[in-house]
């Protein structure tokens, strides 16, 4: 579980909706988390599963971390695994490849968002 920034990004990003379990088909769905990239994005509500990444927090001001997306496909690539092509392994299928060490250590300074 990650510690978001604020109550109101903790229940948007990790809430669900009982009447549309796919967060992209809620109208009351505003932001999607990517844990495995530690990116946060605003649901383009257009019939698709489109969002548009930001940087601060809509509702606190906070500065949300850095996505982690690049770092991913790197990780994978020193492993010789083409996500594309080859079945991923389950602990780059969440945020489990930053916490447990699976990837190069986080740079000193480095903004992430904790893990519970």
């Amino acid at each position: 579980m990650i510690d978001h920034c604020c109550a109101e990004m903790t229940r948007q990003a990790d809430g669900r909706c009982r009447v549309h379990p796919d967060v992209f088909a809620c109208p009351d769905a505003l932001v999607r988390f990517e844990p495995k990239f530690r990116e946060y994005g605003l649901i383009v509500h257009d019939g698709g599963t489109a969002s548009r990444e930001i940087a601060f927090c809509p509702w606190c001001g906070a500065r949300l971390p850095e996505s982690q997306r690049d770092r991913w496909f790197e990780a994978l690539e020193a492993r010789g695994i083409d996500p594309w092509e080859d079945e991923v392994p389950p602990e780059f299928e969440d945020d489990r490849w930053l916490r447990e060490g699976v990837a190069d250590p986080v740079s000193p300074g480095e903004d992430l968002p904790r893990s519970r």
